[in-house]
């Protein structure tokens, strides 16, 4: 469990409970409940956040600034699609929690994304790494799911209802906008 209150003078010691907290979460064992309240953590998971996008800059090679802006804007919509689900369930208390949960999770997936296309790439190839990739992303769904379902109080089935019905949006989203950013 993470300490409530962290000392500003030392953060080296609220790093890895946050980390071992987020693999439970990613891992369905904890929810976003087991974050505290927090402004300094959502901060520090936003910056996972970026620091996960920003590796997947400078790894990947077809992944560049197109698709790294275009990750942060997808990510924001989902962000804010969370967000509504959260106050209309009227539970806004919950609310910095959930988006603590969903940052640094989907940080940790696509860490793991990352690693295993670096890992694997050269030594079984690209169709068969991209397989195993997407495979590893698809895990944003029902994490995504069963966070939004423990901060809404509901069934985990309904929090996949709402965490596909997002990713559908999310890649709408992200469709309408690559497609509006060729024809200018």
């Amino acid at each position: 469990m993470l300490p409530s209150s962290v000392p500003s003078d030392d953060l080296s010691h609220i790093v890895l409970p946050l980390i071992r907290t987020l693999f439970e979460i990613v891992l369905l064992r904890r929810g976003p409940d087991a974050i505290p309240v927090s402004w300094l953590l959502f901060s520090m998971t936003i910056g996972l956040w970026l620091f996960s996008a920003l590796a997947g800059l400078v790894l990947i090679g077809a992944y560049d600034e197109n698709f790294f802006f275009l990750g942060l804007l997808t990510g924001l919509a989902g962000l804010a699609g969370y967000s509504t689900v959260v106050i209309a369930a009227r539970r806004p208390s919950r609310l910095l929690q959930t988006l603590s949960a969903l940052t640094g999770c989907g940080s940790l997936i696509f860490l793991a994304f990352l690693a295993e296309y670096v890992l694997l790439s050269p030594f079984v190839g690209e169709r068969f790494t991209w397989a195993i990739a997407n495979l590893i992303l698809l895990w944003s769904v029902p994490v995504e799911g069963h966070i939004i379902a423990r901060a809404i109080d509901r069934h985990w089935y309904v929090g996949i209802v709402i965490a596909m019905a997002i990713f559908i949006l999310q890649h709408l989203f992200s469709n309408f906008v690559a497609a509006d950013s060729q024809v200018s």
